[in-house]
């Protein structure tokens, strides 16, 4: 008797397992690069934080982004290839990655005052030099 409950227990294991393996194989992951005027990383940063985090935990929230992780150097580098923060977004698939509307349901919920928020984001984009945006894939060692 145990021995055939096992023998059933381990299917429906395999099942799982695989149906989470595929589910994350559909994960679609962009690393957003910001390079700020100098002196003003701080103040993009807390921007950041302020007006555009909310609405990607939101999108976390309802399932459209696995993960939002924030980075930013020790050092700083090179004036061609310094960075001053980056925040990698792992979204459920790519489709979602490119849906330019994902977060506009969410603002005037979080924000209702749109006009602020259209102001604070102007400023943000005026700290920046430059931003790039890199598509990663999971390399198999």
């Amino acid at each position: 008797m145990r021995s055939k409950i096992i023998l059933l227990i381990i299917p429906i294991f395999l099942i799982v397992k695989n149906a989470q393996a595929q589910d994350k194989s559909s994960y679609f992951t962009i690393e957003n690069y910001y390079k700020v005027k100098w002196g003003f990383a701080d103040e993009f940063i807390n921007l950041w934080k302020v007006n555009h985090y909310p609405l990607l935990k939101k999108a976390i929230d309802k399932g459209d982004i696995i993960s939002v992780e924030a980075e930013k150097p020790k050092l700083h580098s090179g004036e061609d290839t310094r960075f001053d923060f980056k925040v990698t977004i792992v979204f459920k698939n790519e489709k979602l990655a490119f849906d330019p509307n994902l977060t506009k349901q969410y603002e005037k919920q979080i924000y209702p005052d749109t006009e602020k928020l259209k102001k604070d984001e102007q400023h943000r984009f005026e700290l920046l030099i430059a931003h790039w945006d890199v598509m990663i894939e999971k390399v198999e060692l």
